[in-house]
């Protein structure tokens, strides 16, 4: 069964701030990602991929991991 991420297991999961992860699914930058019933859910499996081939964070910004 497919393990689905809120926004705060994906804040963490990605080190960043849940304000930084709601501005990278404004910009559809984070796979798997998609609202159930009103609500951001993340495919962790998809997500870890995404992370493992390097990730990609909004605008290529590095620094953006800061809190």
């Amino acid at each position: 069964m497919t393990e689905l991420l809120d926004i705060p297991q994906c804040s963490a999961l990605l080190g960043l701030s849940e304000r930084w992860v709601y501005e990278m699914l404004r910009r559809k930058r984070l796979p798997g990602a998609a609202k159930v019933g009103g609500k951001w859910r993340i495919d962790k499996a998809k997500l870890i991929a995404w992370i493992a081939k390097g990730g990609e964070l909004a605008d290529g910004d590095k620094s953006a991991n800061k809190k």
